[in-house]
């Protein structure tokens, strides 16, 4: 084993003397190998630069959507509401509550202008509870006989009452800011029910580094962070009539929930409307399906062919074919010239025939530009105008299928 190995040695000495390469090719070898390792430092430089172009746009775009946060408002989270479900309905009693919230803690400074009390009566309330309800307001009517204005109570068909007499009076009692009218502010706000709440329980301490105004209060859900409206569902601020527990989370649940309400009350009865007219609609499908598969297929394959009225004599009269169409759709070709008698009523003679002011079915062109006496020998004349406005219709609806017109040679002296 070592008189091998001693041989392979002395073979490979003798090759690597004999294969030496020459100066000019190391010296290309060495620099090729200094380009390669400066082609490498290039190509790290190029890795640092493009991780440097990546973290500074992630900060420009961290920057950017922390600005635009701080413009519009956080973005409020999804809550699954339980009424927003195809088969869901409000919950009433979630209702009720919600406008004992409203009247104690919102009504104050908040009005809602499009609701009745007579909205309530059924949905939340007894007609006996919501009459009580509205009799504990006062009403300025009139005038009376004497022409004066006078204060009666309320009644079911009078409005919520409003908190101030007008916009200023608002703004003088609210530091110059005019709390909206809430009667629509869920379908007025994007993402409207989650931002309701998000805001009603967002409230917190502003973070370090941000100040707010005196008078304003910090908001991640305000648009600018700060609103001029405290904080105030707190626990416990009211008593529920049925016991549910006034956490703040549940009183912004169920206020949000009157003011769903409050501006889609008829969302139950849309459902339900919704769900007849799917059933309904489904069986017209089946039925249609029916026409169109076993009655209508073989008509939406016939030809139509358009003839032209030749007259070779006085005495006769013939039908020249003019024009044909395969494979013509029935239904286009009907609807589109129904649809263009009632956009062009009143250039219907172009279209092959017209109304006249009684209302009846007549030949589009003036008759005096016929020649009834060729007719009179083998068509009765009661027979004329119906066989020509029969033959008037379908050259109508060539001409509108294939939006070229048919020229018809007629009838004249």
């Amino acid at each position: 084993m070592a008189a091998g190995r001693a041989i392979q040695q002395l073979l490979k000495r003798k090759f690597q003397s004999q294969y030496t390469a020459p100066p000019a090719l190391l010296s290309l070898v060495s620099k090729q190998d200094q380009d390669g390792s400066c082609s490498a430092g290039m190509k790290s430089l190029r890795v640092f630069a493009l991780l440097g172009a990546g973290v500074s746009g992630l900060l420009s775009f961290a920057t950017v959507a922390s600005a635009d946060e701080a413009e519009h408002g956080l973005a409020a989270p999804n809550y699954p509401w339980p009424h927003n479900g195809i088969l869901s309905s409000y919950d009433h009693a979630s209702i009720r509550r919600g406008h004992q919230v409203y009247q104690q803690v919102c009504a104050s400074c908040h009005s809602m202008s499009l609701l009745s009390y007579r909205d309530l009566v059924g949905v939340a309330y007894t007609e006996e509870e919501t009459k009580a309800m509205a009799a504990e307001i006062e009403v300025v009517d009139g005038p009376n006989d004497e022409g004066e204005m006078f204060t009666r109570p309320g009644k079911l068909s009078d409005r919520f009452p409003q908190p101030y007499s007008n916009e200023q009076a608002a703004r003088f009692a609210n530091g110059g800011a005019y709390p909206p009218d809430l009667s629509l502010v869920t379908k007025a706000r994007h993402n409207g029910q989650n931002y309701v709440f998000s805001l009603l329980t967002g409230y917190r301490d502003p973070p370090a580094g941000v100040t707010v105004r005196e008078g304003l209060h910090y908001n991640p859900y305000f648009p600018g962070g700060a609103i001029a409206m405290p904080k105030m569902l707190i626990d416990g601020a009211i008593e529920y009539e049925d016991g549910t527990p006034p956490t703040a989370s549940q009183m912004g649940k169920d206020v949000v929930t009157f003011l769903s309400w409050a501006a889609e009350p008829e969302m139950e009865e849309r459902k339900l409307m919704g769900f007849k007219w799917i059933f309904l609609l489904s069986l017209a499908l089946i039925q249609a399906g029916y026409y169109r598969r076993l009655k209508w297929s073989v008509v939406k394959s016939r030809k139509l062919r358009s003839y032209a009225i030749e007259r070779s004599n006085a005495s006769s009269v013939s039908l020249v074919f003019h024009k044909e169409l395969e494979e013509v759709d029935v239904y286009c070709v009907l609807y589109s010239y129904l649809v263009a008698v009632m956009l062009f009523a009143p250039h219907v003679n172009a279209l092959g025939f017209g109304l006249s002011d009684a209302g009846n079915l007549v030949v589009g062109y003036a008759p005096s530009a016929l020649d009834f006496r060729c007719w009179l020998g083998f068509i009765p004349c009661s027979k004329l105008n119906f066989i020509f406005a029969g033959y008037q219709l379908i050259n109508g609806m060539v001409s509108l299928y294939d939006r070229s017109p048919v020229h018809v040679d007629l009838i004249k002296e």
